[in-house]
């Protein structure tokens, strides 16, 4: 069994995070790639620029945000198969995988859910 952990890209790179996956749809403002230390980059599966626009973090709209991300998920070809690439990653690597994200919101972000979809 593996463990998935969210953690912002802007915060320390430690051994315990395990095969590093960036999930947003843009690369991390101010973020070099040697220090993000990215495995890889998904950014098929993150939210569309307009879903992504139009919620802004808003606790409020989370909810409906969800739904709206999860229709995106199942009806956007390059979005589903990104997101049975993700539950590959965890599959395979049977160890930590870290969903790596740039938003300072970590409650309210598409993260989580897909932390709930491949746990």
């Amino acid at each position: 069994m593996f463990s998935i952990q969210l953690k912002r890209v802007y915060d320390e790179v430690s051994k315990e995070d395990g095969f590093r996956i960036l999930v947003d749809r843009v690369w991390p403002r101010g973020v070099s790639k040697e220090r993000a230390q990215i495995d890889v980059w998904l950014k098929e599966v993150g939210p569309s620029p307009k879903l992504r626009k139009w919620f802004d973090h808003d606790p409020a709209k989370f909810d409906q945000f969800k739904q709206l991300y999860l229709k995106e998920l199942e009806h956007d070809l390059e979005k589903r198969e990104a997101l049975d690439q993700l539950r590959t990653y965890g599959e395979e690597y049977k160890h930590n995988i870290t969903l790596v994200f740039a938003a300072k919101e970590q409650q309210y972000n598409h993260v989580v859910i897909l932390k709930e979809l491949i746990s």
